[in-house]
């Protein structure tokens, strides 16, 4: 997998061309109705026109085939991101209707969770490893406990997210191994709000340690 650098919930022309500027590879757009980083599938299409080489994610908790129709109709997304309780066999339901590939977030805490993350394997295209949700399934800005997976083996390329920012993801990433991070609150002023040096500021930070690494 080349390395992946994704900018999640972005909400603004300002916040997509800042993350194609930076150098990031994708952009996620939340579709869950109680974040404050909701935005409508026609907008975020919109939006994602101002950065056209970057992939489109689209991220939802727990939607039914209704909402999805809705977000894959109109968002054009290149990925769905599911962010919720899926089930394994909710994942195959959502790749065999829409023909996109899946990312499956996994929150984690403790090393069962880890372990449960495996059953994903050769389900889902891609895994993303959160901490555990406080209020919101995700964006909450908590890190979880790197060295959990730190030396794992996986069979599924993965992502890294939950409270990175520009002065922790060096870390995270020499700690996990990982080659592609995930960030929202992150790179925010405010909640919900990007703000486009944060955003320069991290990808760059991101992708020095990615070359450190060799990835």
């Amino acid at each position: 997998m080349s390395v992946v650098v994704k900018i999640c919930g972005i909400k603004t022309e300002q916040a997509a061309e800042a993350a194609a500027h930076a150098g990031a590879t994708h952009l996620g757009f939340n579709f869950f109705t109680d974040s404050p980083r909701f935005i409508e599938p026609r907008r975020a299409y919109e939006l994602s026109t101002h950065a056209p080489a970057l992939r489109r994610v689209a991220v939802t908790v727990d939607a039914d085939d209704r909402t999805l129709d809705d977000i894959v109709g109109n968002a054009h997304p290149q990925m769905l991101q599911l962010h919720g309780a899926e089930t394994q066999e909710r994942v195959r339901e959502i790749k065999a209707r829409y023909r996109l590939p899946v990312i499956k977030a996994i929150a984690i805490a403790e090393a069962d969770d880890v372990r449960q993350a495996h059953a994903y394997e050769g389900v889902a295209d891609l895994l993303l490893f959160d901490a555990k949700p406080a209020i919101l399934p995700g964006g909450n800005g908590l890190a979880f406990d790197w060295t959990l997976i730190a030396g794992e083996t996986w069979r599924a390329p993965w992502l890294l997210s939950g409270g990175l920012n520009a002065g922790n993801v060096a870390e995270a990433i020499a700690t996990t191994s990982a080659r592609g991070v995930d960030v929202s609150s992150g790179v925010e002023k405010s909640r919900g709000e990007k703000d486009p040096e944060l955003i320069e500021t991290f990808v760059a930070a991101a992708r020095a340690a990615f070359a450190k690494q060799g990835t």
